[in-house]
Parts: C-alpha cells; sequence; structure tokens
C-alpha cells in the first residue's frame, strides 16, 4: 500500500521539557508510551506505544492482575479519576511494591 508509513507500536515523538530516559515512561498529549533511547527536551526519540513494561507504581495502590491502570504523571495508579487509562496490570502488585508490570495499549 503506497501510504502505508510504518506498524505503529513505536513512533517518532517529541522529548518533553526535560528530556527523557530509556525507558522512561510519558503522556504525549493522548498518547502514553516509553522512551526507548534517552532524547534532550525537543529532541525526536523512538517511542514504544504497546508492550509490557515494568514501570513505577503509586504508593500504597495495591494492584490487582489485569486491572486497569492509570498514569498519575509520574507513576501508575489504581485511582481513575483526574489520571489517564494506560493500560492493565499483568501481574499483581501489593501496596508496599515499588513497580509493577504494565501492558501498554493505546
Amino acid at each position: 500500500m503506497k501510504n502505508f508509513i510504518q506498524p505503529g507500536n513505536i513512533v517518532d515523538l517529541t522529548a518533553p521539557a526535560g528530556g527523557l530516559a530509556s525507558g522512561q515512561a510519558h503522556l504525549f498529549g493522548s498518547l502514553f508510551g516509553i522512551a526507548t533511547t534517552s532524547a534532550a527536551e525537543g529532541q525526536r526519540l523512538a517511542v514504544s506505544l504497546e508492550g509490557v513494561f515494568d514501570l513505577p507504581k503509586a504508593a500504597g495502590d495495591s494492584l490487582g492482575e489485569g486491572e486497569a491502570v492509570y498514569w498519575d504523571g509520574a507513576a501508575i495508579s489504581a485511582t481513575s479519576e483526574g489520571n489517564t487509562l494506560v493500560g492493565h496490570a499483568v501481574a499483581a502488585a501489593p501496596a508496599a511494591a515499588t513497580t509493577v508490570y504494565v501492558r501498554v495499549k493505546n
């Protein structure tokens, strides 16, 4: 197909203020993704929009396997209000855990 550009699971986006480190999660408008490389503010970088990632979890939140998870701007949260749905937990994470495995899918 002559107008096909790419599969779309990894896309090039612009690093936000402060830049991004490889593996860092970020909400680009309404697209949630994980930086595949590090980039300074304003630089283009490849961002993975789907897959399973070990991401920081909000302190005190307990997440069950298969539970919908939300991005609070810094970590994965169980709280939907004021946050953005970004995927589902693929493993349970107790309140004491600092990370959770998340299946990201935009």
